[in-house]
């Protein structure tokens, strides 16, 4: 795979859009992958009690698909030098997210990508930037 470099992307580049299928493995194993050991990200029961239809993603998997999405798009020399994300609808299992980016800004080698997940039951589940650099720069 190779690696973009910073001056060949432009301010309004979008990244290719992501389909990602929500399931319950998913969301557990990644949670139990962070550490996040909070019973509404594994039991569904307790999910339910607390007024949720089913267990919900945790937002340090959340950052961890959004970086992912940039890195993947932007290559392997990418150095990843900030994320900054907002949650909203929780995403829970039978969803499915749609991950979109856009570069926001270009400045001092730093290229900033505004990456959106919108899930298909409540809407967007999380939005912020990732702050990347490329070689090049």
């Amino acid at each position: 795979m190779k690696t973009l470099h910073y001056d060949d992307l432009q301010v309004g580049d979008r990244l290719p859009e992501q389909q990602l299928p929500i399931t319950t493995s998913l969301i557990v194993a990644s949670a139990l992958a962070t550490r996040d050991f909070e019973k509404v990200h594994h039991d569904k029961a307790v999910a339910q009690a607390s007024g949720m239809p089913d267990v919900y993603m945790n937002i340090l998997t959340s950052q961890g698909l959004m970086e992912t999405y940039v890195t993947r798009w932007s290559g392997p020399e990418t150095r990843v030098k900030k994320v900054a994300l907002r949650l909203g609808a929780p995403n829970v299992p039978g969803a499915t997210m749609t991950i979109t980016g856009e570069i926001k800004s270009k400045r001092d080698g730093l290229i900033e990508i505004e990456v959106t997940g919108e899930n298909d039951n409540w809407g967007t589940h999380m939005k912020g930037v990732v702050s990347i650099e490329l070689p090049g720069a």
